[in-house]
């Protein structure tokens, strides 16, 4: 069986999209870089990067995930 490789666009700025987004939502709710680290179980220097950082710094699904639930915004928008 031959398996043919597929063409997909995958959006190079995803990182940066998402960092971007988690500074919005945070900002939106009111809450400082140290309070969602504590939160999330981070230290304030990896949230600080995660959001200064503009994507070099990525993180974990399940990081996202507790990020989205303190947050209170659901998963998806972090990828807009």
């Amino acid at each position: 069986m031959t398996t043919f490789k597929r063409k997909f666009k995958f959006d190079p700025n995803i990182r940066k999209n998402i960092s971007e987004n988690i500074k919005k939502y945070r900002k939106l709710n009111g809450i400082t870089q140290e309070q969602l680290a504590v939160d999330v179980g981070v230290s304030y220097d990896f949230m600080r990067r995660l959001e200064f950082t503009k994507g070099k710094v990525g993180c974990s699904i399940d990081t996202l995930y507790k990020i989205s639930v303190v947050l209170n915004t659901r998963i998806d928008k972090f990828f807009e």
